[in-house]
Order: C-alpha cells, then structure tokens, then sequence
C-alpha cells in the first residue's frame, strides 16, 4: 500500500470513499445527515485547497483510504479520517495519521470524534492523543477532542516531499 499525497482529480473518489466510510458512523446515531456525509465535492475542493488531503492506494491503484489536515500557529487539525470497509483493522488508518505527524513534524496535532465511536478513540489514545475537551451536542451526541503535543525543538524541521516544509 502506498500513502501519498491526493490531486485535485482524487477528490470525487475521495468523496465517494467518504460516503462510504461514514455509513458506520450514521448508524451509531441513525441518522443519515451527519456532516460527513452530506459535504459537497466543493467542500472537498475547499479542504483541498486549505490543507493537504492524503491518500492511501492498494496494490490496484484503488482509493482505500484517506485523510485530511491543515495548520494554525502551531497546532495541525487532522479530520475525515477514513478507511474502506473492507481494509479497516489492517493498520491504514494508523499509517495515514503517522504520515500527517511526519508531514507537520513537531507540532500540537488535534482531532476529534463522537464518544460512541470507540474504534476511533482507542486507535487515537493508542497513538497517544489524550483527550482534553469535551462537548455535547445533543442528547445522544458528545464530541471529544483530542491533541497530541509532539513539539521539540531540538529536531528541525524535514521536507517530506510534499511542496511543504513543515512550517506553518
């Protein structure tokens, strides 16, 4: 499997990945119109153009994975964290968040996912994100949020191959 970076022409699979990826989500809360799921392809463009959308291809070139990222001061927002059905549990989704780390390297990074989600909690604290907020929505919707501090300042700073070099 190969993680890179997604073009503008990856972002309708990418989407349609999404739909597809979310549907597990939805049903923790039945219901078909959380955000994931009803995000235009010109949403994707605008995530696309604010941050880095990365992709995870199998052996056949197929989209099987996908996440996005953008930075503030010093903090990288992860989300759309995604893995096809049929690939999840199989280290995709750890790889792809590993990748953003060495993209952004030495930095806060941040995500956040619903508590029923507890495939996404365990995969994010085993990788070391510690909860540090939490905030409901409704009565059956709790986000919790996560960051991860990795900022050292005796490591500088590496071009990843991405056209991006780390500072933000």
């Amino acid at each position: 499997m190969i993680i890179t970076k997604a073009n503008k022409t990856d972002l309708s699979k990418i989407l349609e990945l999404q739909y597809l990826a979310y549907q597990s989500e939805a049903k923790l809360f039945n219901n078909q119109k959380i955000p994931p799921l009803t995000q235009t392809l010109k949403d994707v463009e605008q995530d696309y153009n604010r941050g880095i959308i990365l992709k995870t291809l199998n052996e056949d070139s197929i989209i099987i994975g996908s996440v996005r990222a953008y930075c503030d001061t010093n903090i990288i927002y992860i989300g759309k964290l995604m893995v096809h059905p049929k690939w999840q549990r199989q280290g995709i989704g750890t790889n792809l968040l590993l990748e953003v780390e060495k993209i952004y390297p030495n930095k806060i990074y941040e995500l956040f996912t619903s508590s029923k989600s507890e495939n996404n909690l365990r995969l994010y604290k085993n990788l070391g994100y510690k909860i540090f907020k939490e905030k409901s929505i409704n009565d059956e919707l709790k986000f919790i949020y996560l960051r991860k501090d990795s900022l050292r300042s005796d490591i500088e700073n590496e071009n990843f191959g991405y056209g991006w070099n780390g500072i933000c």
